[in-house]
């Protein structure tokens, strides 16, 4: 137990450190210019939900709470971080209003086909307000489409349609325990 306790922690820290570590685009969320005020104390919580194995990297997923300790007022949202052998981590902060969009999203990038279009090939996105970018590509009209996920300045990273399935599980996942959360339960 107490295992899993300082593995919870080394994890919430190591993604509290990677959102401090500047990433520039958070600042367009709702959640990042929450916690950019100054003059407040603000108090960060962090919830792993899950990750996902991606070959040269790794997703991780969690939920996030951010109070100013002195209003009281809260602020929900999903702490995306992508992290590899050789290349530093990359998080991104999904405001709470932006989690069933990016799901339906991520839903809709997974089916479409070629049909979508009539020329040769195609590429369909969505980004969030910080910059995560669901894709989904297809270069000929015979071929197969393909699914990648980019975070700012990491490299697109192709996702397997299992992959694809469970980050959407992932962010699913996210969404109930935001619920959950502001409901205080």
């Amino acid at each position: 137990m107490n295992k899993v306790k300082i593995i919870l922690a080394a994890w919430a820290c190591a993604l509290a450190c990677a959102a401090a570590a500047g990433d520039t685009n958070s600042l367009a969320t709702q959640i990042g210019a929450f916690e950019n005020r100054t003059g407040a104390v603000i108090v960060k919580g962090f919830s792993p939900i899950g990750s996902i194995p991606l070959g040269f990297a790794q997703l991780s997923l969690g939920c996030k709470e951010t109070r100013d300790v002195h209003s009281g007022e809260k602020i929900y949202g999903l702490i995306i971080e992508a992290e590899g052998n050789q290349i530093a981590p990359e998080t991104v902060l999904v405001d709470d209003d932006e989690v069933a969009p990016l799901l339906a999203a991520i839903n809709y990038l997974a089916t479409v086909n070629n049909d979508v279009t009539t020329l040769g090939g195609f590429e369909a996105t969505y980004t969030t307000r910080a910059g995560l970018r669901v894709i989904a590509e297809s270069i000929r009209k015979e071929g197969a489409v393909q699914n990648y996920l980019k975070l700012e300045s990491y490299p697109r990273i192709a996702l397997t349609p299992v992959q694809v399935a469970q980050f959407a599980a992932l962010i699913q996942q996210g969404r109930k325990d935001l619920d959950a959360l502001k409901a205080g339960k």
